[in-house]
Formats: C-alpha cells, structure tokens, sequence
C-alpha cells in the first residue's frame, strides 16, 4: 500500500539538503532576496506542509533581473559568441541536467506532487534534451541573398541578404504542471538565438528552476544571461511583461492571463508566444484496435494527473464499441494506484495544490448534477493531500460545462456518436484547439480527419506524444506562436534586411 504523505527519508541528501529551507533567486549571477524581506511558502501537495521558501519578486527585482539581461544583452558576450561557442556551452548545460537528473527530479516531485519516475523522464531527461536539440540550432541559423530590381533605381546594382538576429531580451512565465522541462522549453531556444532570458516560474514550484539557473552558471553561460525571479504572478509577472525593457514575453499558462498579457505586449509592440489552454478532444471509429484505444486513451487524460494542457479530456467514441471502451478505460482508472510522489508504487500522486484539488471536484459535482453519469472515481481520499480518483463521467452533452471547460484534472468526458461528420463538427466545436486524436486503423480516414480538425497538433493512434523537434501550439483560444522545434528558435529571432550599393 503506498504511502499517501512522503516519506523525506528516501530522499538523496542532496535533495534533502536543497529542500526544507528559504532559496534566493538567481540575478545577474548571483543569488539574491527579495528587497521586502517577503517569501512565499513552498508547499507539498501529498501533506500541505511547507518544503522551503522562495523569494517574493517585487518590482525593485523584476527590475533588477530586466536590467541585468539587457546589460547582458547590450554590452555582454552571449550575443556576440561564435554559435559554435553557445552551442559547447548549452550542450555542457545539458550534460549537468543530465549529472543532477535525479536531484532536480526529486525537487520536483515534492514540489508538484508528480509521481518521481515520470518528474525524471519529463522534466530532468527532457530538459537535458531540449538544450542538446536546440543547441545545435545555434549553428543552424541562415538568411538569405537576393537579388533585387528597383526599378526606381536605373543603372544600379545593389546585393541583399536577410540575418537572423536575436530579438533580445526575452520574458518567460511557466507554469507549475511540468515546471522544469517547460522552463527548458522557454530558456533553450532563446538561448540558441542568442538571447538573454528572465524567468518566472510558478510561485508554487520555483525550486526546480532556481537549481536550474545555477547549473546554467556552471556551465559557463555568462551572469545576466539567464536570470529567474520567483514572486506571484499578479505582482511579479505583472511587473516583467510590461517592462519596457522586454523585447518578447514567452508564457505558458491559462487562456484568461494569457489574453492579458497579448495586450500589454501589444502595447509595448513586444513579441508573443502564448501556449494557452486545452479541451482536446479524442475520437475513436468503430473500426479502431481496442487494445491501443483503451490504454492509449486513459494514458491521453490521466498523465500527469490530467494537468496537461493538451490532456485528451473529451471522448468521442462510435457507439459500437461505446460500452466496451468505457468499461476498459474505467477498469484501468479504477486500477490506478494513488499515493505520494516519492513512493515507488505510486501510479498517480496528488494534484499540485488543494485549490487544484477544489476546482477539479467541484467540475466532477456540477457534472453530475447536469446529468452526467459518474462511472467510476469523482472523489477525493480521505487524506490532507491533494488528491482526486481518475474519474469517468459518461453520456455527457456536449453543451455541459465538464465538456466546454478546462477541467485540468484527471477527468474524462465521454460521449457516443454514429456520424463521422458530426463528430468532426463536435470535435472542432470548442474555443480551444491545442490536440486532437483520431483512432482508426483506415489510413483514408486518418487523413481526413486530421485535416479536419482545427488543432495544433493531431494524433493518431495515440496521444500526447510531444518531441523537442516537432513544433507544439495551438490555435484559437489555446495560442500564439509555438514552442519547440525549429519554429521555437525562429521566434526568438528577428529579420533583418541588409541592403548594399555595389554601383
């Protein structure tokens, strides 16, 4: 029976020295506290105790860390290197990622609740190799030569040719799901651009990433270029996207901050890239194989909890085979195996917070209440964590509020259909559009609709298979722009013409 409130005994001692103590941010290279003296407490979602403080960012240190990477910027050397030099520099980065793994997976995993396998898998190993993929961006970096008419200019020979430059200072905001890995998503691409970064974290898992900053000193990324300030978002984050001194903000987070923050970056003609919520749907046709379609689907919503963005958490299944899929992926639900982040029989810990853990239970009630059938889950345990069953609402209508709304948790919404384009046309009838998935084993079928859906990313046969040289984003109310891939590297870039007389 695993443990439901960790057990800090199986930590490495170097965790338990990190953890259980007040941190000071990461500015200008060199660690620092708030001017205020104010932290914020650092909580365990398996007991809601208090793990460690971090900072309380006020404007005298948003300022400080802007003003630390615009000198870095402006006047220091990451800019101006050889990409063959950044490029040394993040790889040896992303070989101390690679030495901590375990440390900063532990760190995590206290911090967020995450069971400890999957925290080292996709934050510590993923990080490691988001920096090594975009690393060799650095190097990879072209214009082009053209040549030119003007015909207002008679008699004269002119060469042209585009750069890539940096874009320059560079905002991140990330959020406390996968909160290392997606401050390597925010910080390796910048990087490889030759930008200087200043990072916020979620107030609620800065740990991770003020490890993070430090190992990015280690290997010789020069001070200033990449800088973390930890403080809550309505102060601290407030207070960094609208300075003037930001050239582009990179934030991952809810679609209601995210809309705020496309104002105030149109404001200041600041460059954005949002990566917003999700409802994405699942459909499985009747012809699909059950045996990828049961796990694959309970997998595409109860990852991680149910906190991904991009977490299949609407069901379209063809009514044929409705019954037996909802009973697989219930039986696979009902089997999962609740319990602290640090216990090694854990299969799913806690949500991150007990708000979380509020907001998702309080979906589950409205649902039933408007109908829907609760299959199995839908409750908390009997404990002072964080924690919610994998719950199955089935029959629901598609105008109910667990279908429309970012739950962020692990539930799933189910519902049965018999004509393929309705289903396209249910599938696409939502505000979000980040993922969606088809199961079919009829390739004509697969690409139809994965031209059919209004998605950032389609799926098939599977869900939520992210790689660091594929392009992740959404449309509609799930997004701007892209992290990842090459497209990644390319929005921390500008172009710039150059223009020559050779008359």
């Amino acid at each position: 029976m695993p443990q439901l409130n960790n057990d800090y005994s199986r930590l490495s001692s170097a965790a338990h020295d990190f953890l259980f103590r007040d941190h000071q941010m990461v500015i200008d290279g060199q660690e620092v506290a708030a001017d205020n003296g104010e932290t914020i407490a650092v909580l365990d979602p398996s007991n809601g105790k208090t793990v460690g403080s971090a900072p309380a960012a006020g404007d005298a240190e948003i300022d400080r860390a802007v003003r630390a990477a615009r000198k870095a910027f402006d006047h220091g050397p990451w800019p101006r290197m050889s990409p063959g030099e950044r490029e040394r520099i993040m790889l040896k980065f992303a070989d101390l990622v690679e030495r901590d793994r375990m440390l900063l997976a532990e760190i995590e995993s206290v911090e967020s609740g995450r069971v400890l396998g999957a925290v080292a898998a996709f934050d510590s190993d993923l990080s490691a190799s988001c920096l090594r993929y975009m690393a060799g961006w650095a190097t990879k970096l072209t214009g082009k030569t053209m040549d030119l008419t003007a015909p207002y200019a008679p008699g004269m020979k002119f060469f042209a040719y585009t750069q890539l430059a940096p874009v320059g200072v560079v905002a991140a905001i990330t959020p406390w799901n996968v909160p290392l890995c997606q401050a390597a998503w925010k910080i390796a691409p910048a990087l490889a651009a030759g930008c200087t970064v200043v990072l916020k974290p979620s107030e609620m898992t800065p740990l991770g990433a003020l490890q993070f900053a430090k190992l990015a000193l280690e290997a010789g990324i020069p001070a200033g270029v990449v800088n973390v300030v930890s403080g809550n978002g309505r102060t601290a984050g407030a207070a960094l996207v609208s300075h003037p001194m930001v050239d582009k903000i990179s934030f991952t987070g809810s679609t209601a901050v995210g809309r705020e923050i496309a104002r105030i970056g149109a404001e200041g003609m600041k460059k954005v890239t949002l990566e917003l919520g999700g409802k994405s749907p699942m459909v499985v046709l009747g012809d699909a194989d059950l045996a990828k379609v049961i796990p694959g689907a309970a997998m595409g919503i109860y990852a991680n909890h149910g906190q991904n963005c991009c977490a299949g958490s609407r069901l379209y299944v063809h009514s044929s085979i409705y019954d037996k899929v909802v009973a697989g992926i219930a039986d696979v639900a009902a089997s999962m195996v609740l319990g602290s982040g640090l216990d090694p029989d854990s299969q799913m810990g806690p949500l991150a917070s007990k708000g979380q853990q509020d907001r998702v239970l309080g979906f589950v009630e409205r649902g039933v209440a408007s109908g829907a059938e609760l299959v199995t889950g839908g409750t908390s345990l009997d404990h002072e964590g964080a924690y919610v069953r994998p719950t199955i609402l089935a029959d629901v209508d598609h105008g109910m509020e667990v279908v429309r709304d970012e739950i962020f948790g692990p539930v799933l919404s189910v519902m049965r259909f018999d004509d393929e384009d309705k289903v396209i046309e249910l599938a696409n009838d939502s505000v979000y559009g980040l993922g969606a998935s088809i199961w079919t084993q009829d390739v004509n079928k697969v690409h139809r609709f994965a031209e059919a859906f209004r998605a950032g990313t389609v799926w098939v046969n599977t869900h939520n298979i992210l790689d660091m040289a594929m392009p992740f984003g959404g449309v509609k109310s799930s997004g701007i722009g892209h992290d990842l891939g090459e497209e990644a590297v390319l929005q921390n870039c500008q172009v710039k013409a150059n223009v020559i007389n050779l008359t």
